[in-house]
């Protein structure tokens, strides 16, 4: 099982085009040979949860069952090929998953491995759908958790994702190891209170929480690789 994750940059003007592709690439994404899902997603601002989305900055999550699969899709499909005519940038990140709890729309989209003893860069989903009475009590405590993260031990970037504004919101975050997430989550005063009060106040109708292994990187966001230098195998 191999897990993809593409963030494609548009300019201004083909931003209306950007639109148009949440609802054109459906199609061709439910006839993908190898594919088992896939998200469309729009994108924050700031690397995490942002009620301002970044309207130039969208991305496609999706599952495969092999590596040809994927290159499959990358170099020949509809969905690629549009990319190619009217993106400005992109980037994406392969990835192994390692360890998932949850269940995104009813599914497990990544199964349910348990891999305990692996040592390396780690890429970390958590996603939820927010209960809409609990809105205000999640959006309050965004920020806080936000700037804690980008200067935590072991950080190395975040991308802000969501199927919808406000209330179906996700975080694909980077980091330099395992022991850097844990100690982000749980060693953080502030942040190990927000988790409690999502348990308690039951925020949640569905959530997800995933790591994963990245095994390739390639393309660019704002002009770079985020990983350039951190996998031993960078794909071109």
């Amino acid at each position: 099982m191999l897990t993809s994750l593409t963030i494609i940059r548009y300019k201004k003007p083909f931003i209306p085009l950007a639109l148009l592709a949440m609802a054109v690439h459906r199609l061709p994404l439910l006839l993908q040979k190898g594919c088992s899902f896939w998200k469309l997603l729009g994108s924050g601002r700031n690397g995490t949860f942002d009620l301002k989305p970044d309207w130039q900055q969208w991305g496609l999550l999706a599952v495969w069952d092999s590596q040809e699969d994927f290159d499959r899709f990358y170099k020949k499909s509809f969905v690629a090929h549009w990319w190619k005519m009217f993106a400005s940038e992109g980037w994406t990140i392969l990835c192994e998953p390692i360890q998932s709890h949850g269940k995104w729309d009813g599914k497990q989209p990544f199964g349910s491995p348990n891999i305990m003893d692996y040592n390396g860069p780690v890429a970390v989903l958590t996603r939820a759908t927010i209960r809409t009475r609990r809105l205000k009590n999640f959006w309050s405590h965004v920020d806080d958790v936000a700037n804690i993260m980008a200067s935590a031990k072991g950080y190395i970037t975040s991308i802000g994702i969501g199927e919808a504004p406000i209330y179906r919101q996700a975080t694909f975050s980077i980091w330099e190891s395992v022991d850097d997430v844990k100690a982000f989550a749980y060693g953080s005063r502030e942040h190990a209170e927000v988790i409690k009060k999502t348990r308690s106040e039951d925020w949640y109708s569905e959530e997800l929480f995933a790591r994963f292994k990245p095994i390739a990187s390639f393309g660019t966001l704002q002009g770079a690789d985020p990983l350039k230098g951190i996998l031993n195998f960078v794909a071109s």
